[in-house]
């Protein structure tokens, strides 16, 4: 046998698990595509046989080799090359489901039908239509697969349990959230202003933190509670589901040496508006991590200028900062985040 053309063989509803356990093993072959079968199984390609994960077997490649490329795909179907210009170059795999713009692409069926050929574990796939609202709502529709948009992803060891017609998921945050669990000490006491589905809580859970999470929309606060429980860090987070504001203030109001913590988390893109609580619940020698949607032309001035002029209205000092760029969040504007210490 080829080991070049191995495949482990799993049922379908177990792909997602099977793919996680092959990439844990460093056996997972990210060169080939996975394939579906009609018979309900899927064939993940690897590099050799698997020691810790459970498959049905070890085959050669079956059937098809997949097409490397959307652009391959949509030629087997007929698309011309000024109709392939026009196709997404980049789309996100969360879970089960496959997250795309589809502004302007041409029969946008067809390009979900292709990426589900590409993604062989993915079964339905959501056209990307924009966020609004105060909780940040999706709007997505569905153009290919079985439209279950409820579903379980996993990065970085971590489990995010979702459903993205409900709640958000930026896939640009990778790294941040990988980040986010990495800054963190064993014990120290944080404040997650804006905790939605746990995406910085968990990993900070995880790698040691004793988590304050606070989150005011309902759907995501179920999410959020679900993930908790999931990822197994009960004793390591603590939920409400209300304004940060009036979570910091009743602490406040207790004298809750509790709520002063080490570190202060604002992953909102409007969190300046914010920064007045998150402060009063910071620590001196603190760090807060205020997330901001931000001009090109304003970076890096504007959201410092608004943390300086916040830690002077309520009579802290900014002791030290850092900007990174996240990612390009519209055209000319980038996702940024200050990390500062506050004295």
């Amino acid at each position: 046998m080829s080991e070049q053309s191995l495949a482990a063989v799993v049922e379908e509803t177990e792909t997602q698990i099977a793919l996680a356990s092959l990439k844990s093993e460093g056996v997972y072959d990210d060169s080939r595509h996975i394939a579906a079968f009609e018979d309900g199984t899927v064939s993940i390609p690897i590099t050799e046989p698997p020691q810790q994960t459970a498959v049905l077997e070890v085959v050669e490649q079956r059937g098809e080799q997949r097409l490397q490329t959307l652009a391959d795909h949509l030629r087997k179907r007929g698309w011309n090359e000024s109709e392939i210009d026009d196709a997404p170059g980049s789309w996100a795999v969360i879970g089960s489901v496959i997250l795309v713009d589809l502004a302007d692409v041409p029969r946008p069926g067809e390009v979900g039908k292709a990426l589900l050929a590409m993604h062989g574990h993915a079964d339905t796939v959501l056209a990307r239509e924009g966020i609004s609202g105060q909780h940040r709502e999706p709007s997505v529709d569905v153009v290919a697969g079985v439209g279950d948009t409820e579903t379980v992803h996993r990065e970085h060891g971590t489990t995010y349990a979702l459903d993205l017609a409900e709640v958000m998921f930026s896939p640009g945050n990778k790294a941040e959230r990988a980040h986010m669990g990495e800054v963190v000490t064993d014990g120290e006491r944080v404040l997650d202003m804006f905790a939605g589905i746990g995406y910085f809580t968990l990993p900070m859970a995880r790698g040691g933190a004793q988590v304050t999470a606070v989150e005011h929309n309902p759907t995501s606060f179920q999410y959020l509670v679900e993930n908790v429980v999931n990822n197994g860090v009960q004793a390591a987070v603590e939920t409400y589901r209300a304004d940060c504001r009036d979570v910091v203030a009743r602490g406040v109001e207790k004298a809750n040496s509790q709520f002063v913590f080490e570190r202060v988390v604002m992953g909102y893109y409007d969190a300046y508006e914010y920064l007045d609580s998150g402060l009063t619940a910071l620590e001196s020698g603190g760090t807060v991590h205020m997330h901001a949607a931000t001009p090109e032309a304003a970076i890096p001035d504007r959201p410092v200028d608004r943390l300086h002029t916040a830690a002077k209205r309520t009579d802290r000092q900014v002791e030290d900062y850092a900007l990174r760029e996240i990612k390009g969040y519209s055209e000319g504007v980038s996702h940024v985040v200050v990390d500062a210490v506050v004295a």
